[in-house]
């Protein structure tokens, strides 16, 4: 009798866990183009169009993936990719991508869709007043929102325990398929220029690249390699002489979910010989953590014990920078255990800045110029602080003014937790990161 109600009460529970699995399936398997105005809206639709012909006109689109990283249909890829090549080739674009984390996926306006169409709206805002102060066409600005399955299973609280699986999808998706779709964008961006005929225009189209949580470790996981390919850039007739490449014009993570170990190759390619950057250089990789993200800070570590725990580690003898040239070089040891353990926002030796709040938010004067951004970029020092709307980037002196990689650890105050990354001032602060990464420079 006892067996069959534990067989009773095994296959309950087995039914129970069934059912409470997140869909595997793909939500957006309409490829015609959809006029979004308000929620609700184009629910089935890859493809799609806000407030078209307005100021904040932009364009969203979605891709899935599976968690074994596969396309969960090549057909939707292909349509996406090919409307915004032709809008690319037809028009000068600023493309930004946002790939989702933990417990979100592409299902209709989940809640960091919502999120990315008030941040693409922005954007879009900002191009038209920097395009016509710059006297030239307003970029059309595209979004794609990369889905994947955050979620494992579908009950609050208990999906909790998917936290150490969906970390291992998320390298899966980024390593097995993201990387593919990135590259296609970073060619659909130079499109335009490389079918002129003659001498080409200045490239004026721009690629921004989000991951947040999981998804920044998506985004990582896809592009680590590609990123130090293009630092080092050992290609035939490539000088000494020149900025640092990234991929795309900024890549941006916010509150990553991946150990501090895997940007160590990163951080030490930057840090090299306390090298000098040119006022021409612009932030390729942006990390930002906030202070108050435990999820990264106490549960990633906790988790990361037991599975490193028969690993071995060891001390390395690495250097930061207090400024340029060899005088600059500072002895620091890295415990490997730590940074194996830790994840990079949380790891003290790699935080390169500091992002605080402003006890009075700066208001922009009636004559502000968005170029102004790049020029308070490319003059500032580890001694002074760059004012933003809102909060105040500091520089901790443990890296080289213009570093292109910048490991930002932010105030509770503007991020107060792992999925509180969609507050205005933090907002204004990617924008405005953005627009000093991606504004055209003069066509005089």
């Amino acid at each position: 009798m006892n067996h069959r109600i534990f067989r009773h009460l095994f296959f309950l529970m087995l039914s129970l866990l069934l059912t409470a699995c997140s869909s595997n399936s793909i939500y957006r398997n309409d490829y015609n183009i959809c006029n979004y105005s308000v929620s609700g809206d184009c629910v089935k639709n890859a493809l799609q169009v806000h407030a078209a012909g307005e100021d904040v006109e932009y364009h969203l689109s979605f891709v899935e993936y599976d968690d074994q990283g596969q396309l969960r249909d090549p057909e939707q890829v292909k349509e996406v990719l090919e409307e915004y090549q032709r809008l690319a080739v037809s028009d000068d674009v600023l493309l930004i991508t946002f790939v989702h984390g933990w417990h979100h996926s592409a299902k209709p306006e989940d809640g960091n869709i919502a999120s990315f169409r008030k941040m693409l709206r922005e954007v879009s805002r900002m191009e038209g007043v920097g395009s016509k102060q710059q006297k030239r066409a307003k970029r059309k600005v595209i979004g794609l929102y990369v889905g994947w399955r955050g979620d494992s299973i579908d009950v609050p609280y208990i999906n909790d325990v998917t936290f150490w699986d969906r970390k291992n999808t998320a390298h899966d998706v980024g390593q097995q398929g993201v990387t593919g779709v990135l590259l296609k964008l970073e060619e659909i961006v130079n499109v335009k220029r490389a079918m002129e005929q003659g001498i080409p225009a200045p490239r004026t189209s721009r690629l921004v690249v989000i991951g947040h949580s999981f998804g920044g470790a998506v985004v990582y996981s896809s592009l680590q390699k590609i990123i130090a390919d293009r630092f080092v850039d050992s290609r035939e007739g490539k000088a000494y002489q020149g900025d640092a490449k990234g991929f795309g014009d900024l890549v941006i993570l916010m509150n990553p979910a991946f150990e501090a170990m895997r940007f160590g190759a990163l951080y030490d390619l930057s840090q090299e010989g306390c090298r000098g950057y040119f006022n021409t250089q612009l932030p390729k990789l942006a990390i930002l953590t906030s202070e108050a993200d435990y999820a990264t800070k106490l549960a990633f570590p906790a988790g990361r014990f037991f599975s490193t725990f028969f690993e071995s580690h060891v001390t390395l003898d690495r250097h930061f920078c207090s400024q340029p040239g060899k005088n600059g070089i500072q002895a620091m040891q890295i415990d490997e255990g730590a940074a194996d353990r830790n994840t990079v926002g949380h790891f003290i030796p790699y935080i390169t800045h500091r992002l605080n709040p402003l006890a009075e938010e700066e208001q922009r004067k009636n004559d502000f110029e968005i170029k102004q951004l790049q020029t308070s970029w490319a003059e500032h020092t580890n001694d002074v602080a760059l004012n933003f709307v809102g909060s105040q980037l500091l520089s901790l002196k443990r890296s080289n003014p213009l570093n292109p990689y910048l490991n930002i650890q932010v105030d509770k105050e503007l991020i107060k937790d792992h999925n509180d990354i969609w507050g205005l001032r933090i907002v204004k602060f990617i924008s405005d990161l953005i627009a000093v990464s991606t504004t055209p420079i003069d066509r005089e």
